[in-house]
């Protein structure tokens, strides 16, 4: 994969992030005595691009640190053509859809629900 495609790639993941996950799933940040969602986010790696939710600690014996929840994965598995994964409750990734385009991915990462953060 050239570096142009992956750009093509991350630029379309993080459009899906701002403008479609952010404004439905992350609205506003809403501290409590659990952990709880303070962004959304993405980052690519080996050929695979990975959402997720960043969370932060309410708990008073580690109070404000934070960790990233993977939610769903996009998998480069040829030319303009991927699998797409949801992370179980068992954080095992399970195959959700397989071989489609990047245009196709966006749609369903969009309107399938189990792709969505919690």
């Amino acid at each position: 994969m050239s570096e142009t495609e992956k750009q093509i790639i991350i630029e379309a993941c993080e459009r899906l992030i701002a403008d479609y996950l952010k404004p439905r799933f992350q609205p506003k940040i809403t501290p409590t005595q659990f952990n709880y969602p303070v962004d959304i986010g993405g980052a690519w790696s080996g050929g695979r691009y990975r959402f997720f939710q960043r969370y932060r600690s309410g708990f008073e014996d580690n109070r404000g640190q934070e960790f990233n929840a993977p939610f769903a994965r996009l998998d480069c598995i040829g030319p303009d053509s991927f699998d797409i994964y949801w992370m179980r409750a068992t954080g095992r990734w399970w195959k959700v859809h397989a071989g489609v385009t990047l245009d196709e991915a966006m749609r369903l990462m969009e309107m399938d629900g189990l792709l969505h953060p919690d």
